[in-house]
């Protein structure tokens, strides 16, 4: 049988994601007021930059590669916008 490891790149990562899990964990205690939301989006913007990184190897990948996924994040940003229009908008 072969001895296989996985590349650095990914156990980093990996070791990357579980810090920042606890970090969210261990701050969502923390009584930050309303600062505690910018916090948290600031940890789930990381994370979420650490696996389209590293998982989906977008960082190999050509220009229209990154021209689509910025389109896509494009579109997700109007659509929370729409939606929190709608839910702020009600009466």
């Amino acid at each position: 049988m072969t001895d296989w490891r996985p590349p650095f790149s990914l156990v980093a990562s990996w070791l990357g994601l579980l810090a920042l899990l606890a970090l969210t964990v261990t701050l969502a205690y923390v009584p930050l007021g309303a600062f505690n939301v910018v916090v948290a989006l600031g940890i789930g913007a990381t994370k979420a930059a650490m696996v389209a990184a590293i998982f989906m190897e977008l960082r190999h990948r050509g220009a229209r590669t990154m021209v689509f996924a910025t389109a896509g994040l494009f579109w997700l940003a109007i659509l929370l916008w729409l939606g929190s229009m709608d839910f702020l908008t009600r009466t």
